[in-house]
């Protein structure tokens, strides 16, 4: 029996436009924070340069020259479970599991002045504070909190480049603002290259930090500004140099006007009275100090706090009104706008409002009629992220491929990127995954303004890369071999061969029949590492044997990366029927897959990885890590297809809830949500590279969907709730649907899709052979 808070909230939603509803109020920020889904709480706009978030503890990399295991959890700077706050810095990853940032960190004080961050366990020996969720907000745009040690209200907003800050305070003569040059995250000791400090007047500084870390050529600009002088102003070095020349004639610890060292540590002194508050904006710029102070001045001109955290809220609100749903329960709502919020938190602007940026050949570039961006964590993103923006956000999505080409072009291997962010290649993970966005916004139609033959040109060109990753190798093999290429070359095939398979598709697009035939065959390669006497994919080496030592379940040097044998052997998600039939048919295929949601796992599994947790599987099925991802959508293509409508609902119920550890996995800039958006919705790219969406089972109420060219996509699930997970019949625009595949250009020339759902399956749902 629905709640009259669920009826009401069902009944508002179908009598407002998705124009007029906040969306806002759907949404929590801290949904993710704990644990593993590494989300980062703050402030920021759709897309932002900024992610101006608290920082929860500065755990280092290493101690005593190893890796520290606990920074694992600091992967965004915020911990929900964490008692204090460090302090405010300006940049952060969502959801990723390893990390970078944390630039330009800013804390309030009051009292006598003390430049260390202290302990978790005795903030008072620093500027750190404790703090309670009771006392802390999150809100798309914006993060307030209140600093209990200082007795300071802290509030942040952004604009896209500009984090702006205002500290209320009690009344004391001693107020500080710390800026922090040498925070970071996953930071360690010589990761600061150099920092710069120039005060220019009493309300103006500017500066620099230059990186070695994930990123190992980084460096950083910013500008800011305060609401009102300051009285005086201090720096720290807290790595003297043996080396500093005749600087030594000046006191440049006091009213100096700039500072340079590896790590500096800068104060700001100020009066307050009661209640009194200090606003503060800092701009960041690729560039320049130059062009982060011409970033400030036009995004941010006045102070006016309340004005730019109103003009971010808008700004989220229609980005999230492009899908307006309801659904059965208020949890579901609280989840669905999340992961839709989520997912519009990167790939994150990268340029300044003149359009320069450092592009990876560490050289100025300016960005010619599109925004330039970065943080493109592609082998997690392919998947199912850039899918969701060639469907609501195709103009953002052609940018991103426009940056992905100038990558290309300005790359020193002549690659398209794989995993890079803030003009660096960092290279983590494997595959060449760039291909798969751009084949996919060629199936649909999505490259309007792009060369498509130069783009397929970077595709084939990066496939060719024969000294990145075993790709020699696997051109002369057909595969990866392990004993050339160890550690995951199985996955890595597997991956260029789905890849290859989204060049052969593009290819195909464009009539290049040549490319189209040679990327064909290398689709094929997963074949090769199929051991038919397992049953499974396996480790095979350069004399064409496989590797004797084998263990299914193991993901440590098994030739997998995150993830096991049970898994990837699943991943060839562009030829289903392929390793449904080579796995020895629907017989034996379907009992197979039904066992890796029902088995369970040894606890020496999750001693493997930092990846994977209890509460990110089903079975053996790893829902927090995304190569498994397509895997419940594979019943759509055995005999048995009805088995992924109760599949996907399962997963939907189980991996995501409405709290701070409501993720069973990291959320990898965005890509769990997206699966959440698009699963609620009812379909699923499990092949992105085609126009294909597979049906699964919808866990909206309805659902419109506004198409940038102005049309309008609806879905109806009749009869939705809980219990009713099965379709019972489809209609698509007023006749009987029954095909187990949805196409992209249905949902873009607008229409209605309605499902009867029931408790118990149809098994005649779909025609035999139906796509």
């Amino acid at each position: 029996m629905r709640t009259l808070a669920s009826l009401l909230l069902i009944f508002l939603s179908l009598t407002a436009s998705s124009q007029s509803r906040n969306w806002l109020t759907f949404v929590n920020p801290l949904i993710g924070t704990e644990k593993m889904g590494h989300t980062y709480p703050g402030a920021t706009v759709p897309f932002g340069m900024v992610q101006l978030s608290p920082d929860t503890d500065t755990i280092p990399l290493f101690t005593t020259g190893k890796y520290n295991p606990d920074v694992y959890k600091y992967c965004a700077g915020y911990q929900y479970d964490d008692p204090t706050i460090v302090g405010f810095s300006h940049t952060h990853f969502s959801g990723t599991g390893h990390s970078d940032l944390g630039d330009f960190l800013v804390m309030p004080t009051s009292g006598p002045l003390q430049v260390n961050p202290g302990t978790e366990d005795h903030p008072e020996t620093g500027y750190r504070s404790r703090f309670s969720h009771s006392n802390e907000t999150a809100s798309p745009g914006f993060y307030g909190v209140l600093l209990d040690d200082h007795g300071i209200r802290a509030e942040l907003t952004t604009t896209t480049r500009v984090g702006v800050h205002r500290y209320t305070f009690q009344k004391t003569d001693s107020a500080h603002i710390i800026l922090d040059l040498a925070h970071g995250i996953y930071n360690y000791e010589d990761k600061n290259v150099w920092t710069y400090l120039h005060v220019v007047n009493d309300t103006l500084v500017t500066g620099y930090r230059q990186t070695n870390g994930w990123a190992r050529t980084r460096t950083i600009y910013f500008a800011l500004t305060f609401s009102r002088p300051f009285r005086s102003h201090g720096a720290r070095n807290l790595k003297p140099g043996r080396y500093n020349g005749f600087w030594g004639r000046f006191n440049q610890a006091r009213d100096f006007p700039e500072a340079a060292a590896p790590q500096l540590r800068a104060w700001f002194d100020f009066q307050a009275s009661e209640g009194e508050a200090i606003g503060m904006k800092l701009a960041l710029s690729p560039v320049s100090m130059e062009n982060a102070l011409e970033n400030l001045r036009t995004e941010a001109p006045r102070w006016n706090f309340d004005e730019i955290r109103s003009a971010a809220a808008t700004r989220w609100n229609e980005e999230l009104g492009k899908i307006a749903v309801t659904m059965s329960e208020p949890a579901d709502m609280t989840n669905f706008y999340t992961a839709l919020y989520h997912s519009f938190l990167g790939p994150t602007v990268y340029m300044d409002v003149n359009g320069q940026y450092k592009g990876v050949d560490q050289a100025v570039h300016t960005a010619s009629g599109f925004t330039n961006y970065s943080t493109f964590s592609l082998w997690d993103t392919y998947r199912a992220l850039h899918p969701l923006f060639n469907m609501i956000q195709p103009a953002r999505n052609r940018d991103m491929i426009r940056s992905m080409l100038a990558h290309q072009e300005q790359s020193p291997e002549h690659m398209l990127p794989v995993w890079s962010h803030h003009g660096n290649e960092n290279w983590c993970m494997s595959g060449y995954h760039s291909v798969s966005v751009i084949a996919d916004a060629i199936a649909k139609k999505n490259l309007a303004g792009i060369d498509a033959e130069k783009a397929l040109d970077a595709c084939v060109q990066t496939a060719h890369t024969g000294y990145y990753d075993g790709v020699d190798w696997y051109e002369k093999l057909g595969y990866v071999p392990e004993d050339k290429k160890g550690g995951t070359s199985v996955s890595t095939t597997l991956e260029y061969a789905y890849d290859d398979w989204c060049i052969a598709q593009a290819a195909q697009a464009l009539g290049r029949t040549g490319v189209f035939t040679e990327f064909s065959r290398r689709a094929q390669s997963w074949r090769n590492v199929y051991d038919p006497s397992t049953g499974f994919m396996r480790p095979r080496l350069s004399d064409g044997s496989f590797r004797q030592s084998f263990d299914v379940l193991s993901t440590n040097g098994q030739g997998f990366i995150e993830g096991n044998a049970w898994n990837y052997s699943l991943f060839v998600p562009h030829d289903p029927r392929g390793l449904i039939e080579i796995m020895g048919g629907s017989k034996r295929f379907v009992p197979h897959l039904d066992s890796l949601f029902t088995m369970h796992l040894p606890d020496a599994f999750f001693a493997e990885t930092e990846d994977i947790t209890r509460e990110g599987i089903i079975g053996n099925y790893v829902h927090g890590n995304e190569p498994s991802h397509h895997v419940a959508y594979l019943y759509n293509s055995t005999d048995q297809p009805w088995k992924t409508q109760g599949a996907v609902r399962n997963i939907l119920r189980r991996q995501y809830h409405p709290a701070p550890d409501g993720l069973g996995g990291n959320d990898d800039c965005g890509q769990m949500s997206a699966w959440y958006v698009f699963s609620a919705l009812g379909f699923y790219p499990v092949a992105p590279g085609s126009d294909l969406y597979e049906i699964g089972s919808p866990l909206v109420r309805t659902a419109s969907i506004r198409n940038e060219n102005g049309t309008t996509f609806s879905i109806e699930a009749r009869n939705a709730g809980p219990a009713n997970m099965y379709i019972q019949r489809m209609e698509l625009n007023g006749k009987a649907f029954r095909s187990h595949t949805l196409r992209h250009s249905d949902i873009v020339r607008g229409g209605t899709l309605i499902f009867w759902m029931g408790p118990k399956p149809m098994k005649t749902l779909f025609l035999p052979g139906s796509n």
